[in-house]
């Protein structure tokens, strides 16, 4: 069997969450993506992503919104426990235990980089395909092809 190309991805977070500062100080860089609440990108982690992945760290929801770092999907998909913690605001009474509707993965953080907000984002046509930019987009998971990850790692490097 061959071993497909690794894929890329470009993962949100709000950074008084979790940001890249925060999983780059976690044991082995490494958090679990919790809180995905959304069933296509809870069906992205299920089915497309692999271990070895790599990923856009992306801060959301903040004053200066941007891809914030690199990182790369560290382990398969597992039950979200935040779905059965009343505490939590992620809390899914709906979810049954037997049959877990959310999911998450384990993400590792492997370097910050300047911040690219969406502006820069926009100055490239080579990246107008990318999924964040697109007017209405609310996933916090979205593929991104080869050659957008190609100039990101290049915008990330100046």
């Amino acid at each position: 069997m061959t071993a497909r190309a690794p894929r890329y991805w470009l993962m949100k977070s709000e950074p008084n969450e979790c940001s890249i500062d925060d999983a780059l100080a976690a044991p082995h860089a490494t958090v679990p993506w919790t809180g995905v609440r959304n069933y296509q990108a809870r069906n992205f982690m299920r089915d497309e992503m692999q271990v070895g992945d790599g990923v856009l760290f992306y801060h959301s929801s903040c004053p200066q919104p941007g891809i914030a770092g690199i990182a790369r999907v560290a382990s398969t998909t597992r039950p979200d426990p935040t779905q059965f913690d009343p505490a939590s605001p992620y809390h899914d009474p709906k979810s049954p235990t037997h049959q877990p509707r959310w999911l998450l993965l384990d993400v590792q953080a492997l370097r910050k980089t300047r911040l690219i907000g969406l502006a820069e984002l926009r100055e490239h046509p080579e990246l107008a395909g990318l999924r964040v930019l697109q007017r209405g987009n609310r996933l916090s998971i979205t593929p991104v092809k080869v050659e957008e990850w190609g100039v990101i790692e290049r915008l990330a490097g100046k």
